[in-house]
């Protein structure tokens, strides 16, 4: 699973790449900070089973922290878009090329209204944000168009006169953006168009992309920046105005804050908390600022929203859910590490799909499966739930 950060230049998808993954990365107020995609390791938080158990977790990657279990997922950050992206102005084509693999997208704006389109900065107010949600998803959509138009009249003449499967000809040709067979069969059956591709029109080669663009990668608004005062009112109106999105408000720059200070042991702060703990000497200007966070964003929107913006994106979006491996005699791996593993499988997933996930052999030589919370066993073709503990057995 790949977690796609796009958006407009110099919104602050940079500064929130960062305090989602703690790279050491560019931040600069002008437009094109990024230039080549910056990618890291971000966390999903859940309530970790171990609590379950009534024992206390050792995890090999990421963390636990007050039984929150941290799991990693991989995170990119694009260079920002300009209008004309899918045409290539500014860095459209590497912008675009950079989110093939992505699951999901993260459309970070500016809530605040205090940068223009073209990346620079403004006064608070003086920009719409929600026309910075409409010309991302154009430009997605757009960009979707035209792969699908690369030698169309061509591709629609092999189809009809070979006798091609339609759905799968169009699952092929868009199989790089993540495009399943059901995702088009979907497509075609709910826009109602006629089996001859040759009678389709521009139109309806639009309507396909933007269709099959929000089923490949779904998206998330982090309407970033909600410290400014009137971002609490642009974000309310966005929320009116697009029911069919998330919209999350958020602040990047104090999540990043308040993970610099816990990094340096100045606080303890769990990401996702509406509250941290002083642990280290602080000077007057850095009990300044946190007290500002602390009053301005968790008193008043219960956390930054960073944590949330990912977690909806992964849970809610994607649908995935998360797994354990474990013993019904033994929690622990041979070091003694107690539920040292957490793997986010996608929603469907049998036990045999577990298997797998965990090693080749495992899948291959199956032979059944224990829900280790109930001890009780399960075939192949068991779905999986969120949290399940799950051990396998297998021939050697």
């Amino acid at each position: 699973m790949l977690i796609g950060i796009v958006g407009k230049a110099n919104v602050g998808k940079s500064t929130f790449f960062k305090a989602l993954t703690m790279s050491d990365i560019l931040i600069a107020n002008y437009p094109f900070a990024t230039i080549k995609p910056n990618r890291g390791i971000g966390y999903v938080k859940i309530g970790c089973v171990d609590t379950f158990f009534k024992t206390q977790c050792n995890p090999r990657f990421g963390s636990c922290i007050n039984h929150h279990r941290f799991v990693p997922v991989d995170v990119v950050d694009v260079a920002g878009l300009v209008p004309g992206a899918s045409e290539g102005l500014g860095l459209g084509n590497q912008f675009l090329g950079d989110l093939n693999e992505a699951d999901v997208l993260i459309n970070v704006i500016d809530a605040a209204g205090a940068t223009n389109e073209k990346g620079e900065a403004a006064e608070p107010g003086s920009f719409d944000p929600s026309n910075d949600i409409k010309f991302l998803e154009h430009e997605l959509d757009m960009w979707y168009y035209q792969i699908i138009m690369r030698g169309w009249d061509r591709f629609a003449r092999s189809v009809k006169q070979e006798g091609k499967d339609t759905v799968k000809a169009i699952a092929k040709q868009l199989s790089g953006l993540r495009v399943t067979e059901d995702m088009v069969n979907a497509a075609l059956r709910i826009l109602g168009l006629a089996d001859d591709v040759s009678l389709w029109k521009e139109e309806d080669l639009k309507s396909i992309a933007s269709y099959l663009r929000k089923k490949s990668k779904p998206l998330v608004v982090a309407a970033n920046k909600m410290d400014i005062p009137i971002a609490g009112e642009n974000i309310e109106k966005l929320k009116k105005e697009f029911p069919e999105l998330m919209i999350i408000g958020c602040s990047a720059d104090y999540e990043l804050a308040l993970k610099e200070a816990n990094k340096k042991g100045l606080i303890s702060y769990e990401p996702g908390s509406s509250t941290f703990e002083i642990k280290g000497t602080l000077t007057e200007q850095q009990k300044k600022a946190l007290e500002f966070i602390k009053k301005n964003v968790l008193d008043k929107y219960s956390s930054t929203g960073v944590q949330d913006v990912l977690n909806h994106a992964v849970f809610d979006l994607l649908k995935y859910i998360a797994i354990y491996p474990g013993g019904v005699n033994k929690l622990s791996d041979k070091d003694g590490n107690v539920l040292p593993d957490c793997f986010l499988m996608p929603p469907g997933s049998s036990a045999l799909d577990f298997a797998f996930r965990l090693h080749t052999d495992f899948g291959k030589n199956f032979i059944k499966a224990i829900d280790v919370k109930t001890k009780m066993p399960v075939g192949r073709d068991h779905k999986l739930k969120h949290c399940d503990v799950i051990e396998i057995m297998a021939n050697k």
